[in-house]
């Protein structure tokens, strides 16, 4: 999670009114719903309607702006990894390079050993730029690290610093270029079906016509659902909390380009700017809304960071919090629902949804019209199966 970025505002009354029925109406302004908007409109007319008064403005706008093929679960793994190309050659709607390098290192106490080990041999196989360190090798990488913590660490070479915003960017351009429309301030309080056709009215009173509606609406996924008469999938919001602090005087060169990933997953550490930005990586249950930073979580961090590394913290800046939205096994939830025709889920990012965001658009748009997976990510690993609404894990 890095500190908000600057987001995108439509005024509600910069697209013209049309009656016209569009093929898909997209519900979510955030990095999941330009995404595949962009995907969609290459053959499609469609409309993104955002309830908010400017875009990307909960979970993408306080997002982590990292690029880690060894973070998440297979499936997470696949789609990252199948997202690379993108980052690295991006297409023409990008009109700047969108990550730098970011090594990432997960660090293990003696206790934590195996977690490491274990975390090693299985991302390996598909990633051959980890390294697996003892302690002290550890410490002559990192040099944030307070000797004597680490007993065993794994090094992500490959690791990337994304630049969110001009992401979001990249995707409203092209979305934009392909003639799709973006509302803001156009929350969906009500739906109706109308033979084949979805009637979708929002707060002011304005109705849009639809063949198929897409659910990308993040923490509110569910409650958009129930308005469609759908069963939820079980999105459970939980509030990450971030922060800054300054960074210690006399700290050597190696720690200035270095992300830093407690095993257990209980802090981070990673450059950002003059400073580190900090977080407990907490998962708190929490209600859709406008998050806040927990202030308790970050006393724990303070505490946890200040025993794995030489920062020394006394006080903080900039504290803030996003809400990351997950599935029961932490899994995107992505395709036509089983049970409801025309409506196409694209939720549960988690806290993969920047880095996983070209490939699982792609795999979105070709999920939502019945068309197989784009080759490619076949090969990066990724199975339909495992995306789809209604498998037991999704809401087990």
């Amino acid at each position: 999670m890095t500190a908000p970025v600057p987001a995108d505002s439509v005024p509600a009354d910069s697209v013209p009114a049309d009656s016209a029925i569009y093929d898909s109406i997209v519900i979510g302004g955030g990095i999941a719903g330009m995404s595949i908007a962009y995907e969609l409109a290459e053959s499609q007319r469609v409309l993104l309607v955002e309830r908010e008064t400017t875009l990307a403005y909960h979970t993408t706008g306080r997002s982590a702006a990292t690029f880690l093929e060894s973070y998440g679960n297979a499936t997470v793994r696949a789609l990252t990894r199948a997202s690379r190309d993108f980052f690295g050659s991006p297409p023409d709607i990008v009109d700047a390079p969108l990550v730098s390098p970011l090594p990432l290192m997960i660090v293990g106490r003696d206790d934590q050993s195996d977690l490491v080990r274990d975390r090693y041999r299985e991302v390996r196989p598909r990633n051959p730029a980890v390294e697996l360190l003892d302690g002290p090798a550890a410490e002559a990488q990192n040099a944030l690290l307070r000797p004597g913590y680490t007993a065993a660490a794994l090094v992500d070479h490959a690791s990337l610093e994304i630049d969110v915003h001009g992401l979001h960017q990249a995707y409203r351009r092209g979305l934009r270029r392909r003639g799709g429309d973006i509302r803001t301030s156009a929350g969906i309080v009500a739906a109706r079906r109308e033979r084949s056709v979805w009637v979708l009215r929002d707060a002011a009173g304005t109705e849009r016509r639809t063949h198929a509606v897409v659910n990308a609406a993040g923490a509110w996924c569910d409650e958009v659902a129930a308005v469609m008469g759908a069963h939820p999938v079980g999105i459970r919001p939980l509030r990450r909390t971030a922060f800054m602090v300054s960074a210690p005087t006399g700290m050597p060169t190696p720690a200035d380009r270095l992300m830093t990933l407690s095993a257990g997953e209980d802090f981070y550490v990673r450059p950002d700017g003059p400073g580190y930005l900090c977080s407990p990586a907490d998962e708190t249950p929490s209600e859709p809304c406008d998050a806040r930073p927990d202030e308790l979580e970050i006393a724990r961090a303070i505490d946890a960071l200040n025993e794995a590394t030489r920062l020394a913290i006394r006080s903080i800046a900039h504290p803030w919090a996003g809400l990351r939205s997950f599935t029961a096994d932490r899994t995107p939830v992505v395709g036509p629902d089983p049970t409801l025709d025309g409506l196409v889920w694209f939720a549960g990012q988690g806290g993969y949804g920047i880095q996983m965001a070209p490939a699982l658009a792609r795999a979105g748009a070709a999920l939502a019209v019945g068309d197989p997976l784009p080759t490619d990510l076949v090969d990066a690993g990724l199975a339909a199966e495992s995306l789809l609404p209604g498998r037991s894990a999704a809401t087990g």
